[in-house]
């Protein structure tokens, strides 16, 4: 062993003791590790931020951004809404959610797809009457075996394909990770399609922020516009087309208030309908209705949406100036320049916004610059409630954000574009269509998993230009000796599992993907299965809460103790090897 395989030995030590322990963030531990490097020289100074300029840190941003396009758009409404048959049967709605969950992680990053549809599996949960741990497990696991289906599912596919370039001298494409992901989705989809009955039914998970307030005494104004698809149609017609929970509880026809209108009573267009329901409730019924959110003032001076518009939420706290008055009193635009839309009423009074009096407790929605609606806030003694992402007043995109990815996806598969370029010409295209404000395209990048990749991808690559993978892989070549090729397949499988939960799955592949490519090498077989071993095995931890951000994110609304994880896990975990390892192979043969 030469001294450079010492040091860069130690370094990782080092690196995967404090990984373990916890105790600090893994981005700053891994520019620790980056810094240690540095300074032994294992990395040359002008190697220290190459691992930034990698496509494959490009395009993990880029695929966050687009998770983000897609998580704020109504496609997902959409398909839930087609899927409403399934959703309404307490037996198949775990399937459906989870077979949704593996679909958009395939294309998506997999917190991005979890996020999405946690939501709906907790609404669906208290409209049932199940506890939500009976759910929230299986969309975990599902999020992360959606992953493996495509490249872009999950950032470890593609570090495998980048390492298979170096290697190979060819990457992956977008379907080759496809045989092998749909195999095991679908055997796991069984599983947790049965299993859930098995979950603990005695947890109590944390309140989620949108259940914090009582969110069906929101009101707001909506003004029915020319070419609005409820326009000449009865009120009941109206709430039974629109598969939400809102009501209907005003009209202001030619300036005068109708307040209770009879449910036979035909909405005209420019009619301003009074609504109560949840703010996302209300955005959708604006979006499906093709109407205009209108607030209690006009908006001719203030455009709905722009890079620095938006809409934030805040909550009225005792001694704030607002308490008392009217809303029509408050002048808000011409003090502030500000327009509120929706008035969450702890009274619950239902009268025409203007004339609403506010007080102590209830939730008001600012629409204007957001530096000023936070300046604005902190003097009039309100709190804003950032748990809350408010989406009142933005332009619909229903379809736009999934045609923006499709094309990226076909650019790369027919005529070859490189996955960082194509996707990074999606950002471009959701960014000049105005799908995300660029101040929420800088915020849905997960800078952490950035700094993390770019700093280990040099201090791994000094692991191969010191010679330590041949080390490790010299160390493991007896092992081949002694069991059959599938079980060291299996091996590498299941260590990449056992060390995912410590280093984080893309950090478990920067280690362990070129020392399974050394012992391929010296066994005189393909890499392919044993890079493909490593993405299964990095992908898959359903023993921890911590190895993967999906299971941490139901940890709390789900109430589940760490040893929930190993009871639900592990039955999948032994599925997963005993489908993936002969899948692989017959897949990817050893021997080609």
């Amino acid at each position: 062993m030469t001294q450079d395989q010492i040091i860069i030995f130690a370094i990782l030590a080092i690196i995967l003791i404090a990984f373990i322990l916890d105790r600090w963030r893994f981005d700053l531990v891994a520019l620790f590790g980056l810094g240690l490097s540095l300074a032994a020289g294992v990395v040359p100074f002008d190697q220290a931020f190459s691992g930034f300029s990698d496509p494959v840190v490009i395009t993990v941003a880029c695929i966050l951004i687009i998770s983000a396009a897609l998580n704020r758009s109504g496609f997902v409404d959409y398909i839930l809404r087609k899927m409403g048959y399934f959703l309404d049967k307490p037996y198949s709605q775990v399937f459906a959610l989870c077979l949704l969950t593996m679909t958009l992680s395939a294309f998506m990053n997999n917190i991005g797809a979890l996020a999405i549809i946690m939501p709906v599996a907790l609404s669906l949960a208290a409209k049932s009457g199940r506890n939500p741990s009976e759910i929230l497990m299986p969309l975990s696991f599902s999020s992360l075996l959606g992953g493996l289906v495509t490249l872009i599912g999950t950032p470890p596919n593609l570090l495998i394909s980048d390492i298979r370039a170096k290697y190979a001298g060819e990457a992956y494409d977008m379907f080759d990770f496809a045989p092998v992901g749909l195999i095991l989705c679908l055997c796991s989809l069984a599983y947790v399609s049965l299993g859930w009955r098995f979950m603990p039914k005695d947890r109590k998970g944390s309140v989620p922020p949108e259940r914090k307030f009582k969110i069906h005494d929101y009101i707001s104004e909506v003004k029915v516009v020319e070419k609005s698809l409820i326009a000449d149609k009865k009120i009941y017609e109206i709430e039974s087309n629109f598969d939400g929970d809102l009501a209907i509880v005003g009209l202001v026809r030619d300036g005068k208030p109708i307040l209770a209108p009879g449910r036979n009573k035909i909405v005209r267009e420019e009619d301003i309908m009074i609504v109560r329901g949840d703010p996302v409730e209300i955005k959708r019924f604006v979006d499906q209705g093709r109407l205009i959110l209108t607030g209690n003032e006009d908006k001719n001076a203030i455009p709905l949406s722009s890079d620095e518009v938006g809409v934030i939420e805040a909550v009225i706290m005792t001694g704030s100036e607002l308490t008392g008055l009217t809303v029509k009193s408050l002048r808000l635009r011409q003090r502030f320049g500000l327009n509120l839309l929706a008035v969450r009423s702890r009274g619950g009074k239902t009268l025409q916004l203007k004339n609403m009096r506010l007080q102590e407790g209830d939730v008001i929605a600012l629409q204007g610059d957001v530096g000023v609606i936070l300046e604005t806030l902190q003097e009039l003694n309100c709190l804003p409630l950032a748990e809350r992402n408010l989406m009142l007043g933005r332009r619909y995109y229903a379809l736009l954000p999934a045609l923006i990815m499709l094309t990226a996806v076909l650019s790369t598969i027919t005529i070859g574009v490189p996955v960082s370029i194509a996707f990074g010409g999606a950002v471009l295209a959701i960014a000049i269509l105005r799908v995300l404000r660029m101040d929420e395209i800088y915020e849905a990048i997960n800078w952490p998993i950035i700094v993390l990749l770019g700093a280990l991808l040099p201090v791994t690559e000094a692991l191969q230009t010191t010679g330590g993978h041949e080390l490790i892989a010299t160390g493991l070549l007896p092992l081949a000796g002694s069991v059959p090729e599938w079980g060291v397949l299996a091996a590498v499988m299941i260590v990449s599992m056992a060390v995912t939960p410590f280093l984080n799955n893309a950090a478990a592949v920067l280690v362990m993907a070129p020392v399974a490519v050394s012992l391929a090498a010296k066994m005189d077989v393909s890499i392919d299965p044993f890079l493909m071993a490593v993405a299964v095995g990095t992908s898959c931890d359903f023993l921890t809460p911590i190895g993967h951000q999906s299971n941490t994110l139901v940890m709390g609304p789900g109430g589940y103790k760490f040893s929930d994880y190993f009871r639900f896990g592990m039955p999948l975990t032994l599925m997963v090897i005993a489908v993936g390892v002969p899948a692989i192979m017959f897949i990817w043969p050893l021997h080609p």
